[in-house]
C-alpha cells in the first residue's frame, strides 16, 4: 500500500497488561494500514483483542511497543479527530438528544465558531440520522436503536477523521440492527468517513466493510487474515442476500473463525 494510502498505520503494536496475576499479552505483531474513506471491520472470537485494538487506534490506551499514525501524526492520546461510538450509548440522561450533540459540539469547536455554528452543526448531525423530531426528547423518552443512532450523530458532528464503532447495534434486536445497518451504510457514503468498526457479526462485516480483519485466538492475538470484499456500492441487503458473491465472502469469514480458530480461549476482548 502506498505511503499516501496509509491513513491509519499500525506498526508492530504489541499491548501487555499488567495485573495483579501477572502480565497478560494481549495483543502481538499488529500491522495495519487503512486507506482514507475505508470501512474496515475487526471481527474474532471473544478475547481477540479486538477492543483492545480499537482502544489503541483511539488513543484510550497506549501500546506496550510499536507505533500509531493516524494522517501522518503519531497517536498520542483521545483526539476528536478518532470519535468513538460504544456498545453503550453513553448518553447524559438530564439532557435531550440536542443537548447530548450540542455538548460535544461545543467542546471541539467553540473556539472556532460562533454560537449560531454550533446550533446549525447540531442540528445538521440530528437530520443526518434521521432524529430531527426527537430534537428536544430525553434518552428515556426514545427507544434503544434511536440512542444509537443520537451516539453516531454526536460522533459524526464532531466531524472527526475516523469514526471507531465497538459493536455499536450488538445489544439491539435483530430488526433493529439490520435497520441502523442500512442507516450506517447511507451515512457513510454521504460523509465518506473512514471507519473502523468492532463487529461479532460475520453479516454484518460483509455488508458493511471493504476490508474484514480476521483476528487469531487470544491471548497474544494477532492479525489472521484480511479479507477484501469487492461487493459493488450502494449495497442492498435482501439483493446481497441471493449474491454468491456474498456467500462465498460470508464463508470465508465462517471457516476462518469456525474452522482455522475453533476452540477460543473464552475471556473478555
Amino acid at each position: 500500500m502506498e505511503m499516501h494510502n496509509k491513513f491509519i498505520d499500525i506498526q508492530k503494536a504489541e499491548m501487555v497488561f499488567h495485573t495483579k496475576k501477572g502480565n497478560f499479552h494481549a495483543l502481538r505483531d499488529i500491522s495495519l494500514t487503512v486507506r482514507k474513506g475505508e470501512f474496515i471491520t475487526l471481527i474474532g472470537h471473544s478475547g481477540c483483542g479486538k477492543s483492545t485494538l480499537l482502544n489503541l487506534i483511539a488513543g484510550l490506551t497506549r501500546p506496550s511497543d510499536g507505533l500509531l499514525f493516524c494522517a501522518n501524526r503519531e497517536i498520542g492520546g483521545p483526539s476528536p479527530e478518532r470519535a468513538v461510538v460504544f456498545q453503550n450509548h453513553s448518553l447524559l440522561p438530564w439532557l435531550s438528544c440536542y443537548e447530548n450533540i450540542y455538548l460535544g459540539v461545543e467542546r471541539v469547536f467553540a473556539a472556532t465558531e460562533s454560537k449560531a455554528q454550533l446550533k446549525q452543526r447540531t442540528a445538521e448531525a440530528l437530520a443526518l440520522v434521521g432524529l430531527e423530531a426527537a430534537t428536544h426528547k430525553r434518552p428515556h423518552e426514545i427507544s434503544g436503536g434511536m440512542k444509537q443512532r443520537v451516539g453516531i450523530a454526536r460522533a459524526l458532528a464532531m466531524a472527526p477523521k475516523v469514526l471507531l464503532m465497538d459493536e455499536p447495534f450488538g445489544a439491539l434486536d435483530a430488526l433493529t440492527r439490520a435497520h441502523l445497518q442500512d442507516e450506517l451504510l447511507k451515512i457513510v457514503a454521504k460523509t465518506e468517513s473512514t471507519v473502523v468498526m468492532v463487529t461479532h457479526d460475520v453479516d454484518e462485516a460483509v455488508l458493511l466493510s471493504d476490508r474484514i480483519v480476521m483476528m487469531t485466538n487470544g491471548p497474544a492475538a494477532t492479525i489472521g487474515e484480511i479479507l477484501e470484499v469487492k461487493l459493488a456500492r450502494p449495497r442492498e441487503r435482501v439483493t446481497l442476500a441471493q449474491d454468491p458473491e456474498y456467500a462465498q465472502y460470508r464463508g470465508a469469514v465462517l471457516e476462518f473463525l469456525y474452522r482455522k480458530q475453533a476452540h477460543p480461549v473464552a475471556k473478555a476482548a
